[in-house]
């Protein structure tokens, strides 16, 4: 039942991706921007593949791995949030395009959180105990005062 409801939420993350990829279909985004995204999301995607298939064939290592490459993730999207706020601040006209993409990367990054989840079931089902130790994180670092110190940092 977990695994099931991660997946749903999973595909209500997706949704809200798609949602944002048409509203800035039109702009002209940079194309830095978009690789950062689809490098991302093809992470991502591919985490969530293998978390599925360690499902599928029982296999808690295969899960262990995609436990651990969570941290991976977590640092492309302190490295995309980072640009998208240089940018939005070197270019006031961009700030809505770079809040689209900031929410779509938000949204691939909790997609991301969602296949650790299933990795940490999937652990438990076939080995009967929790994965040992804290999830990896690749962000250690609070939004609110990093975000606020990054930005009085960047010159207007």
């Amino acid at each position: 039942m977990r695994i099931a409801n991660d997946l749903e939420r999973v595909g209500d993350l997706a949704k809200n991706i798609g949602k944002r990829v048409i509203a800035v279909s039109g702009d002209n985004s940079q194309r830095a921007l978009m690789r950062g995204l689809k490098h991302m999301a093809a992470l991502v995607v591919a985490q969530l593949a293998a978390v599925l298939d360690a499902f599928v064939d029982r296999n808690p290592a295969k899960a262990l791995r995609v436990w651990k490459a969570d941290k991976e993730v977590d640092a492309l999207y302190v490295s995309l949030f980072r640009e998208l706020l240089t940018y939005s601040m070197e270019d006031p006209g961009t700030i809505s395009m770079c809040i689209h993409h900031l929410f779509c990367a938000k949204n691939i990054e909790r997609i991301g959180d969602h296949a650790t989840n299933i990795a940490e079931a999937v652990h438990y089902m076939v080995e009967g105990q929790a994965i040992a130790g804290e999830r990896p994180k690749g962000d250690i670092s609070s939004y609110v005062g990093e975000t606020l110190e990054f930005a009085n940092k960047v010159p207007a």
